[in-house]
């Protein structure tokens, strides 16, 4: 396994790592399998989405604010309900297959490191699972 540091600036915010993990694909030759990319945060995630048009990312941003609003009915006493409430939605996991080398993607499709509770130095575990013929 793995780990990738991931610093974030923001409060909330998605940032695009698919180059990163293109580049740490390629620097360890992995050519065909699976990759599992793993948050081990309870305020921070990992999601597939569009990156051509970045008024996505803050779409996403705006309404989940909306939706869970970061003063609520909350009894956490950290007072980052709202976060943790995000990350189980989005996920803590992604599993991403590869083949001749490079992460399999949709044309618009983006990996990013969704962090709910920053700014904060975060880890991204990941694990390289090899395809058995």
């Amino acid at each position: 396994m793995d780990i990738l540091e991931i610093n974030t600036g923001e409060h909330e915010e998605m940032i695009d790592i698919t180059v990163q993990i293109r580049e740490h694909v390629h620097k360890n030759g992995w050519e065909s399998g699976a990759l599992l990319l793993y948050c081990p945060h309870t305020t921070g995630a990992v999601t597939v989405n569009e990156g051509a048009d970045h008024d996505v990312v803050r779409d996403i941003i705006v309404n989940m604010r909306k939706l869970i609003p970061h003063r609520g009915d909350y009894r956490h006493m950290e007072g980052n309900s709202d976060a943790h409430i995000k990350t189980s939605m989005f996920g803590p996991e992604q599993m991403l297959i590869v083949e001749d080398g490079d992460v399999m993607l949709g044309t618009w499709q983006r990996i990013f490191f969704c962090e709910f509770d920053g700014p904060r130095n975060r880890k991204l575990w990941v694990k390289w699972l090899e395809t058995c013929v």
